[in-house]
């Protein structure tokens, strides 16, 4: 029978179709349309365009848009479970499928960076942590978000003489046109690769926001490898659409930053390898932050 591993971002909602690994992609999730009806719709459309064809044995989601508040976790489980006709859903957040995709053996650190940012620390005995991943008002410290937010602003307060001249200033665009934006959060987070090109070719204002946001991810993982227990070098995966644009730009200074103990290691995997190993064997160390829904 079919299973089914989808890794939901604020980009795109991915699709991997098993045995056959056929792959699909679909609207990501958006805070304007933060309801479980939008994500159900997404979730159909991302499925038609697969070709998923019924029943469906598992599906796992590893989802940005996962509902904080557990009895709208249940309600969108079961959403899933009657859209996709499927005996079973293992319904998470994104954090632990790019944790279970980096660090297959569980134990270790990953961060996720792309939009937002969270980190997901996963102890010998199987205790889980989590670090930041509170949203792009309260949280998401040295996201692209974070990047882009800082960017524009030293744009703003370039033009209008309260900060210092940086080449960011260039741009064409005008950061106040965003605010009526649906996407608001994600049209914010591609300003990231302008503010990082411009740190490359040595704007002091764009180099200094790189810095700032790789401290703050620094800081966000060694808080997580604080609490995992004993004195051994901890794994530490970094991935996402963040880290694999900046490279070393971003890598080099986290490093430098991180504690004894944390060990940069390169990820065995993606997000949508984690859903997979989600969907098609038995959740491990995880099983405490799923949501699991069976059709009777």
């Amino acid at each position: 029978m079919t299973h089914l591993a989808f890794d939901g971002g604020q980009s795109a909602l991915r699709l991997r179709v098993l045995p056959s690994r056929t792959t699909a992609e679909g609207p990501g999730y958006t805070h304007s349309t933060n309801s479980v009806q939008a994500t159900l719709q997404a979730i159909r459309l991302t499925a038609q365009r697969a070709g998923v064809v019924a029943p469906v044995e598992v599906a796992a989601l590893g989802l940005t848009g996962f509902p904080q508040d557990p009895e709208r976790a249940r309600e969108l489980a079961g959403g899933i479970a009657e859209v996709l006709d499927a005996a079973e859903v293992r319904l998470t957040q994104d954090m632990v499928t790019a944790h279970a995709g980096a660090l297959p053996d569980g134990y270790g650190v990953v961060v996720a960076a792309g939009t937002g940012l969270v980190c997901l620390a996963v102890d010998r005995d199987g205790s889980c942590y989590k670090v930041d991943g509170h949203g792009y008002l309260f949280g998401d410290a040295g996201s692209a978000f974070a990047i882009g937010r800082a960017g524009l602003v030293a744009v703003q307060r370039a033009r209008d003489g309260r900060g210092p001249a940086t080449t960011l200033a260039d741009t064409d665009l005008d950061p106040i046109t965003l605010y009526p934006s649906p996407t608001l959060v994600d049209d914010v987070a591609r300003f990231a690769p302008v503010v990082l090109q411009h740190a490359a070719t040595g704007d002091p204002v764009a180099q200094g926001i790189v810095l700032g946001a790789a401290t703050d991810i620094a800081e966000t993982i060694a808080t997580a490898v604080h609490r995992l227990a004993g004195h051994e070098p901890v794994p530490v995966a970094c991935v996402g659409g963040l880290f694999a644009g900046a490279g070393e730009q971003l890598a080099d200074p986290v490093r430098a930053a991180l504690p004894p103990r944390a060990h940069l290691t390169p990820a065995a995997g993606s997000s949508l390898d984690g859903a997979e190993r989600l969907a098609t064997a038995a959740p491990g160390p995880y099983a405490e932050l799923l949501v699991i829904h069976r059709t009777d």
